[in-house]
């Protein structure tokens, strides 16, 4: 009985996993539509979050199996209910960097150095948001800290741009629409990061039983 029930959840960290890696390869082809101005890498990331609610619905699915035919004691119960609080934030994820890629296609062809900018900040982003998944299939609390902490790179990065955007607008108000349009790519990358973080907690939660 035990050994079925491990090996159920060893098909969680593999699902956790792929959900995260999803997220990840979202992330990073919208970091590479917005450099490079690509409506069809900015379709590849809608594609991609359509896959994230499949993998959504198949973790739900897997975790109500283990919760209904199993009987696990409290340490799997906190990695089970773990990874459901994580997937809703993953999913949110997928939902955020599609709206992203929509902005983009409405983009133009207009590029500049806050694109570069924008780029670094989501690849930090996407980095803390699988190696987020990595701490729950490693059971790494401490990995789940770094994510913690790296957050405040992505935010720094969001200040930077925020205010390099604001002074677009005062130089010349007819970029208004153009650096509204990318502070609102900044803001929801910055929001996935904090999703990252909520995924980290829910590490922590499910090694040591702690939430903060």
């Amino acid at each position: 009985m035990r050994n079925h029930f491990d090996m159920q959840l060893e098909q969680l960290n593999e699902s956790l996993t792929k959900m995260g890696e999803l997220c990840d390869e979202a992330m990073n082809l919208a970091a590479a539509a917005l450099k490079g101005n690509d409506t069809a890498k900015a379709e590849e990331v809608i594609s991609a979050d359509y896959k994230i609610d499949q993998m959504e619905k198949e973790i739900e699915s897997i975790c109500l199996k283990l919760l209904l035919q199993q009987q696990p004691v409290a340490r799997d119960l906190r990695q089970i209910s773990a990874a459901l609080k994580m997937i809703t934030d993953m999913e949110r994820i997928g939902d955020q960097t599609a709206d992203i890629a929509e902005i983009i296609k409405h983009l133009g062809d207009r590029n500049g150095p806050e694109h570069d900018a924008i780029e670094t900040m989501a690849r930090a982003a996407a980095k803390m948001v699988t190696t987020s998944v990595e701490a729950f299939v490693r059971r790494d609390v401490a990995l789940a800290e770094k994510v913690v902490s790296d957050d405040d790179s992505v935010d720094n990065y969001f200040e930077e741009i925020r205010d390099g955007l604001i002074e677009m607008i005062v130089r010349d108000t007819e970029d208004g629409r153009y650096a509204l349009d990318l502070l609102m790519i900044a803001k929801y990358i910055e929001r996935i990061g904090d999703h990252a973080v909520n995924i980290a907690e829910w590490v922590v939660f499910a090694v040591t039983g702690e939430h903060n």
